[in-house]
């Protein structure tokens, strides 16, 4: 640990390289993923984002050197393939590039010990009132605060539905500072300090996985879930609270689908001193929170007919919530993979079409990347439905 770094290959899991980290030290940490199942490769390409974003940014924001295999099977490192794709591959995705084989990554230094809390509200609690005050506050506490929210609807017997709102805390800190900042900057929440949980940095990840209380730091090295259903993802930045009658409409539309949940993850701190040309994701500055919003079935469901009936209802969702998301592009993260946004035929990468979904998931950044990828793969050997094209050959005068 006395260089701060560390080599991860791309088929580790995030849940592994947070149990070899703690192995070796308990004041040093990764901002990543709170997954544990999430391989390395690819979380890193999209981005990676998780509750130390606010106080280090990104997984890409600490990666200092990659190895790469690119079109011709040349394994290139940051030196030999260049600033230029060492720049695109943080936060644009590799799979338009070539393949990751590991990544340098500098280590972050955490307490020994870490808060954590969850405070639960329904909307006969007063939940409406605190999500808006949340998205005043969220992005704006000291980095080491980090508070996401997670909508679920629930049914409290008959067909009593509601919205039940969880605030999910993480302070990098012990209890007595954290009670002083939330009682000056979020008192109207109520936390209490038997609300609170102090414990190691690597335990507080058990924690935001959702695992029992109680589970040992070994199952981070589980490499398969356990409880695997279908799901579809989509996301939105929010550069402006949403007004309480936009959270209402919110929640009539969740209370209807029933089965999906609305993860809200704040910005602010590192995320807002970091340029969005610095890498090649792009939504940093000016953005409040970003959204994820997944639905989800399991096979008894039936799982063809469940599809279309689940995608089609995150679809509407999606369209309520435009009039209070990002537009002109409306952005969203190259990591929740959506084809609704614009996609290639099968085996095709069409320009014009990519520039679509390419403005959404890289904003400004699209083009630099086109021609990062030209440089790298002109053949355009690496090719997905939604992957970065070179850029289109000039006709011959």
């Amino acid at each position: 640990m006395a260089s701060e770094t560390a080599w991860v290959q791309a088929g580790a899991t995030t849940g592994e390289l947070y149990y070899r980290i703690a192995e070796k030290s308990n004041v040093h940490g990764f901002p990543s993923g709170i997954c544990t199942t999430l391989g390395i490769g690819g979380h890193f390409s999209g981005g990676g984002y998780g509750f130390l974003m606010r106080k280090y940014g990104l997984s890409i924001d600490n990666v200092i050197d990659v190895q790469l295999i690119d079109a011709n099977g040349r394994i290139l490192n940051r030196e030999s393939m260049g600033e230029d794709v060492f720049w695109a591959i943080r936060g644009g995705g590799t799979t338009s590039f070539g393949i990751i084989l590991s990544w340098r990554v500098k280590l972050v230094r955490v307490p020994p010990r870490v808060t954590v809390f969850t405070v639960q509200r329904t909307l006969e609690q007063g939940a409406t009132e605190l999500a808006y005050r949340w998205q005043q506050v969220a992005p704006r506490l000291p980095k080491d605060l980090f508070i996401s929210l997670r909508f679920e609807p629930i049914n409290n017997g008959g067909n009593n539905k509601t919205v039940r709102v969880s605030f999910i805390g993480h302070f990098l800190g012990q209890t007595n500072r954290l009670m002083q900042l939330m009682n000056t900057s979020f008192s109207e929440l109520g936390l209490q300090r038997s609300d609170c949980l102090e414990m190691s940095w690597v335990e507080s990840i058990v924690y935001w996985a959702e695992f029992p209380d109680g589970t040992n730091i070994d199952v981070l090295l589980d490499r398969v879930q356990v409880n695997r259903s279908f799901s579809k993802g989509k996301s939105d930045y929010y550069k402006a609270v949403i007004p309480k009658q936009g959270l209402e409409t919110l929640w009539e539309a969740l209370m209807d689908i029933e089965d999906i949940f609305v993860q809200m993850n704040p910005y602010g701190g590192r995320m807002e001193e970091i340029s969005d040309t610095e890498t090649a994701f792009a939504h940093r500055g000016g953005n409040l929170f970003m959204v994820l919003y997944e639905v989800t079935w399991s096979e008894s469901d039936g799982a063809i007919d469940a599809a279309a009936r689940y995608v089609e209802l995150s679809r509407r969702l999606y369209r309520t919530m435009a009039p209070y998301a990002s537009s002109n592009p409306r952005e969203a993260f190259v990591n929740y993979r959506d084809l609704d946004i614009g996609s290639n035929e099968s085996n095709e990468t069409d320009f014009e079409d990519a520039k679509e979904y390419g403005a959404k998931y890289f904003v400004n950044n699209f083009m630099r990347l086109t021609r990062v990828k030209t440089k790298i793969d002109p053949e355009n050997f690496f090719k997905n439905e939604q992957s970065i094209p070179p850029l289109p050959m000039r006709p011959a005068r």
